[in-house]
């Protein structure tokens, strides 16, 4: 459960870079380079957490409810710091890793 947990903070840190730093570098001081860049990392940490997500519940490390739960909190800002606070610490890493 720790690499889901990384990911969790590793996704909501960077949809956070995207909207509040690169998309005002972005629009307030004409800097389209950086979206650009965070974007596509931000896309590859969603991508991959969610890839990650999948497999997990494939696995039965994660219920299916768990499993969507972080599908939609990686929506929201904050979301994926939320979900790890809530679902991911209910689960008892000793038998889940």
């Amino acid at each position: 459960m720790t690499f889901v947990r990384w990911m969790a903070i590793l996704e909501g840190t960077s949809l956070l870079v995207l909207l509040f730093i690169a998309m005002p570098l972005k629009y307030q001081f004409g800097q389209p380079e950086a979206v650009r860049w965070v974007g596509q990392i931000h896309g590859i940490l969603f991508i991959t957490f969610n890839v990650v997500l999948f497999g997990y519940a494939t696995k039965g490390r994660l219920t299916e409810t768990q499993a969507f739960k972080g599908f939609l909190a990686s929506f929201v800002p904050f979301g994926t710091f939320v979900y790890k606070a809530t679902t991911l610490k209910k689960i008892n890493p000793k038998i889940s890793n």
